[in-house]
């Protein structure tokens, strides 16, 4: 067979996609005697494109799917995307700007129906992307959280839960984002730490005997002060409680209030309160019973409460102008620097700006009461075990969430109002009659829900709910879910709630929670820092074993994953060498015609070592596996077939091949090379599904397998029996030896090819018994023509000593070298490096070097030190073996 010299990842991965795709192995079949395996994809937004974050992400799932449908569970692993209802609108918009429109040019029907053309045309480009990864979803269960079903399901459980009073609309202080003109709820708001300003202003009392300092963060909200509040125990404070106050730049006049809120010893211990843009304001006025005085509209431009010299500023221009004429009327007291965390759209990064408005809530606590059970029953767990305390936090502390957003794309909520009497009815289709006034015309609710509302319904939305489906009593509680720690809240807490409140199920039993992907120096990748490179330029540089690899590879459970070209390396490199060792491999079985019956193979001891090992390799990465230790199976695996069989047993199967004339022999060793590496290409499929197949399919043309393709070919088992811990530990001492042995031809600068003889001391007669059987091995692979093995025996003259475990090992020079040569030599070399250290070390014990000199210099002289000195050491214990 001729197999090219190089492994060419782009014909490979693409054949063998379309195949799998071709013959269904991504289906599941459904068998009611075996428990299935089923994982529900975080649906990636429809605007999406790979990034390496989604590399990540979709190459664990798929290791876990494959992994247990290699161990003919059936396996379900449901795609499907997000309608994401802010990025999308947001990206339609901008090309209808390119036209120079707006939504409100064309109107709410026609941007719908233009971001359906959107999605159909451009959306969804990330499930081919995904394809390209190797993901093995079935495809034929693909949804999208706007298709028919999911927008039945949305409606399904909109209506429940407002029936239930879980659902209910009412005017509240919420996130908005004044560019995006719509609520967030919190999770969607994210902080960040800036450095700000806190302003001291004067409020003037009444009667003008003076004035109170109230700081803010905030000035331009001043303007919609209806109070301010003090401590009902600050002593400061007791006797102006009821006075009036007028508000800077207004003709108003404001109450001082009590209330416990007001922290004493945070700045005057007075604030302003200011309930329609203040959450905690909001609820001090509800107490208050005070007015709620919107000063700013949806897009943060003042409006006419704001009084006439601010009127149609944005909120900025106002903050400005207020500061301004603040110091003007001398009310500007101070001006300080203040550290403060300021929201920001999740969206668009625009500064979120508290907002009163009507809204839709979902009352959460009832909901989460059993979502808190479950998993403190175990009945789910999440690892890393650190995120199970941040799921109860926040369970046990949610607060109501914000559904409704005030923008066009998305499930729109099933509210109508009557046009002429405002009754509201909650319902799945456009009532034909008002109940309370007859009328026959109704108005929909503008707004849409949060695009979490569909996504929360996910674990069964997907399988077909609300109708009974086979799919739900079958694949429902799904077994795995993997996502990133930062949607906890957003998704994994809410679809646990979701899913208990509508099918009395738990969703999913185990939550694997990955890190961020960060580059090489700790930041995470993004686009904006431009060190987030595209995955599908790699997959085409490398392929996408490669890349699938170095991510398992470089990524422990649930922690952080470190990109770097570098890291890429890793799988690149494995890849060739798994390529060049299989093509070395049939180059040379191609030659010896059959295989021998197992009754008939002559193991020596290499044959049962690389068997041994095998099992071990087996047993362990089962265990990684079921315990979700990807990186763990990835490195073990990497070490058997790198070190154990190419590096040592391929040789000498090589040495068998050349040099060994009986046909039994190399026979048997035909057997052991094409049974340890086709299993260890099933062991290693899960994480590189595609050069194991490639090689899998052309192993079985020289030993017969039964089953079609590896990717429905069962896992290996592990026998214990095959385990031998006497061969593992002979062997590793030959191995140990050998490379002793090689370590003390370098240290005389022996040519390669020169062949030795060597003396071992052994401790005992099972050691001495081991050499002579197995010389052969010394002679092949460390080129010893003769080796004197005995317990008693003396070093010999002139030669270097080694040790291997508890055997030592003596290379006699006499004869190999010039010995007084050698040694003249290394006299010069010792005078040198000690030379050299003396230099290091009093530049280290000089306090001006020390003192002045860059940390990295230091540190780079003392790294030399040790480096120097450990060369020293090695070049004396050679001169001391002359």
């Amino acid at each position: 067979m001729e197999l090219s010299k190089h492994y060419s990842a782009k014909e490979i991965e693409k054949k063998w996609y379309d195949f799998w795709e071709e013959n269904g192995y991504f289906k599941p079949i459904i068998d009611k005697n075996k428990k299935p395996f089923t994982i529900l994809i975080p649906p990636p937004n429809v605007t999406g494109i790979l990034h390496m974050g989604h590399v990540l992400n979709n190459t664990l799932q798929d290791v876990a799917i494959r992994y247990h449908r290699m161990n003919q569970e059936p396996t379900l692993w449901i795609p499907g995307t997000d309608h994401a209802g802010i990025a999308t609108q947001n990206m339609v918009e901008k090309e209808l700007a390119k036209e120079g429109k707006s939504r409100h040019d064309i109107g709410r029907d026609e941007l719908v129906k233009r971001i359906w053309q959107w999605k159909e045309e451009k959306g969804g480009h990330i499930i081919e992307q995904l394809k390209q990864l190797g993901a093995s979803c079935d495809w034929s269960r693909q949804r999208f959280t706007m298709d028919e079903g999911l927008s039945t399901a949305v409606k399904e459980v909109f209506i429940h839960l407002y029936n239930k009073d879980l659902i209910y609309k009412g005017k509240y202080i919420i996130n908005w984002c004044p560019r995006c003109i719509t609520a967030l709820a919190n999770d969607e708001v994210e902080h960040n730490d800036e450095q700000g300003k806190l302003w001291h202003i004067k409020y003037p009392y009444e009667d003008g005997s003076g004035y109170l300092t109230i700081a803010t963060t905030r000035p331009e909200t001043m303007l919609g002060d209806v109070a301010v509040a003090v401590n009902p125990q600050d002593e400061r404070y007791k006797d102006k409680i009821g006075k009036k106050l007028i508000l800077p730049l207004t003709d108003r006049v404001i109450p001082i209030i009590a209330d416990d809120y007001v922290d004493k010893e945070f700045g005057s211990g007075c604030v302003k309160i200011t309930p329609a843009h203040d959450p905690n304001d909001f609820e001090v006025g509800l107490r208050h019973n005070l007015e709620q005085l919107i000063v700013m509209d949806e897009e943060a431009v003042m409006n006419d409460h704001a009084g006439k010299d601010f009127v149609g500023l944005d909120r900025y221009t106002c903050r400005k102008k207020v500061l301004e004429m603040l110091a003007e009327q001398n009310l500007l007291e101070k001006t300080e620097n203040h550290a403060h965390a300021v929201g920001h759209c999740y969206r668009c990064d625009t500064v979120i700006e508290p907002y009163l408005s009507d809204q839709w809530f979902v009352r959460m606590k009832p909901l989460a009461k059993r979502a808190i059970e479950v998993v403190e029953n175990n009945e789910i767990s999440f690892y890393p075990e650190r995120w199970t305390k941040v799921y109860m936090h926040w369970m046990t502390n949610i607060r109501d969430w914000c559904i409704s957003r005030q923008i066009w794309w998305g499930h729109r909520i099933p509210a109508y109002y009557c046009t002429e009497c405002g009754e509201m009815i909650v319902s799945s289709t456009t009532p034909t009659q008002c109940l309370k006034c007859n009328n026959t015309n109704f108005k929909q609710d503008e707004d849409v829900l949060d695009t979490w509302f569909s996504s929360w319904l996910w674990p069964f939305s997907t399988m077909g709910w609300p109708k009974e489906t086979e799919d739900l009593s079958y694949f429902l509680p799904t077994k795995l879910l993997i996502t990133a720690p930062e949607i906890i809240y957003l998704w994994v807490a809410r679809m646990i709630m979701a899913t208990l409140e509508f099918k009395d199920k738990i969703p999913f039993d185990t939550v694997l929670l990955h890190g961020i992907v960060r580059d090489e120096i700790g930041r995470k990748m993004s686009k904006s820092l431009g060190n987030s490179p595209d995955p599908i330029d790699i997959i085409e540089e490398v392929g996408a074993d490669a890349l699938r690899f170095s991510m398992i590879f470089n990524t422990p459970k649930g922690q952080d994953s470190y990109y770097s070209n570098a890291i890429l390396e890793t799988g690149r490199n494995f890849c060739n060498k798994i390529w060049n060792a299989f093509r070395f491999m049939i180059m040379n079985i191609e030659k010896i015609d059959g295989l021998p019956k197992k009754e008939d193979l002559q193991l020596d001891l290499a044959d049962k070592w690389i068997i041994s090992r095998l099992h071990q390799t087996i047993k362990q990465s089962r265990e990684d596996y079921e315990n979700l230790r990807f990186n763990d199976v990835a490195q073990n695996l990497m070490q058997f077939i790198w070190d154990d069989f190419c590096s040592w047993y391929l040789e000498i199967a090589k040495e068998k091949f050349y040099s060994d004339s009986d046909i039994n022999v190399q026979l048997t060793t035909k057997w052991v090379l094409l049974e340890v590496f086709q299993q260890a290409m099933r062991l290693l499929h899960p994480i590189m599904p595609f050069i194991t197949e490639e090689i899998w399919q052309i192993i079985k043309e020289y030993y017969p397998m039964n089953e079609e393709a590896i990717i429905i070919a069962q896992y290996p088992l592990f026998n214990e029996a095959m385990i031998d811990d006497k061969i593992t530990n002979n062997m590793a001492l030959i191995m140990e030896s050998i490379t002793a042995i090689r370590n003390l031809r370098k240290q005389v600068n022996l040519s390669p090819g020169l062949e030795i003889e060597i003396t071992i001391k052994c401790v005992d007669n099972d050691q001495v018994m081991l050499f002579a059987e197995y010389q052969s091995y010394l002679k092949k692979l460390a080129k010893v023509k003769q080796a004197t093995v005995a317990v008693s025996i003396e070093k010999p003259k002139s030669s270097l000593a080694a040790v291997a475990q508890n055997v030592q090992i003596f290379l006699p020079l006499t004869g190999l070298i010039d010995v007084q040569a050698e040694k003249d030599r290394l006299t010069k070399q010792i005078t040198k490096l000690e030379a050299e250290l003396s230099t290091i070390q009093k530049k280290l014990s000089n306090s001006n070097f020390i003192n002045n000199a860059k940390e990295e210099v230091v540190a780079k002289e003392k790294e030399k030190e040790l480096e120097v000195s450990d060369k020293l050491n090695k070049t004396k214990e050679i001169y001391q073996g002359l």
